[in-house]
């Protein structure tokens, strides 16, 4: 009889030693199924480095929080629990490539950006800056800075400056950055000082950049300026040659014939008036020469055949 008491009695030794008969018997809280799948998940991600099988049991372990919430876990447990599971669950996507996936992945658990953890918001930001595309988290940080709520938590001020540092300023939002800093009270004096000084010299240096675009757009503007001034004349001589060349293909009599007709209808002379006979006689000797250099080009030509 003796062994078989304290037989009995040693499994109640583990609840913290032995019971008196005035305690009451105290059970202990069931464990999440969640927290078991996060240490699983932890170690493909880790050990195996199985990074597919690692995001789908963090997708089985926010399923199970979903369904098997356990009453007596304290909230602050569930909070860790979650924050950790996007924790691996960032890492896997990255990992496979997915990083693009990220924020959509996040958002599908905690519904809108301003319930997201301040841990998980940091790596977001950190992976989207790392990978040159800050714009894609630029509403979601800025959606979860306004929130009075989000005010209040200790990581606040860090974390505006990382969104600053990494989103704001790569962006060329210098406006909204001095905003940001100048407006919030999470700021310290000297840290506040600091990134307004960054921001004044990413200013400067957009500033730069603006006006050295513009110095070099204008030797292009230049350029085609006088290169339109340049092909003028050359457009009038091959006019002018094309023309020549189609009256130098005509007969002398038609040509002469031709300019006489001009003459009547543009200058409006009388052929048989004594004073139009001067006229007549300058253009008859034009002709002439004009006829003369035809010829005397045509000769060239055959010349050089």
């Amino acid at each position: 009889m003796k062994s078989d008491s304290s037989t009995s009695a040693a499994p109640l030794r583990g609840l913290g030693g032995p019971l008196r008969s005035s305690e009451p018997v105290r059970a202990v809280p069931a464990r999440a199924p969640a927290v078991d799948l996060l240490e699983e998940a932890a170690d493909l991600l880790v050990v195996h480095l199985d990074f597919r099988a690692a995001l789908e049991t963090c997708e089985r372990a926010w399923q199970s929080l979903a369904n098997h919430a356990v009453a007596e876990e304290p909230a602050g447990t569930s909070l860790e629990v979650k924050c950790s599971l996007c924790v691996v669950g960032i890492q896997a996507l990255a990992e496979m490539d997915r990083w693009q996936e990220v924020l959509s992945w996040v958002l599908q658990y905690y519904q809108v950006p301003e319930k997201l953890p301040p841990k998980v918001l940091e790596l977001c930001i950190l992976l989207y800056s790392k990978m040159q595309e800050p714009g894609a988290v630029l509403d979601v940080v800025g959606a979860w800075l306004q929130d009075p709520a989000n005010q209040n938590l200790p990581e606040y001020g860090a974390l505006a400056e990382f969104h600053v540092q990494r989103v704001l300023l790569p962006l060329g939002c210098l406006s909204e950055a001095e905003e940001l800093v100048v407006g919030s009270a999470a700021f310290g004096e000297e840290r506040r000082l600091d990134v307004l000084q960054a921001i004044h010299t990413a200013r400067q240096q957009q500033k730069r950049e603006h006006s050295g675009s513009e110095e070099a757009q204008k030797p292009n503007q230049e350029g085609s300026v006088s290169h339109k001034f340049l092909s003028l004349p050359m457009l009038v001589r091959q006019l002018w040659d094309s023309a020549v060349s189609h009256f130098f293909s005509l007969p002398f009599k038609k040509s002469l014939l031709a300019a006489l007709i001009l003459c009547l209808l543009v200058v409006r002379f009388d052929p048989a008036s004594p004073s139009s006979l001067r006229f007549l006689y300058k253009l008859a000797q034009l002709f002439r020469w004009i006829r003369k250099a035809a010829f005397s080009r045509l000769y060239q030509l055959r010349i050089r055949d």
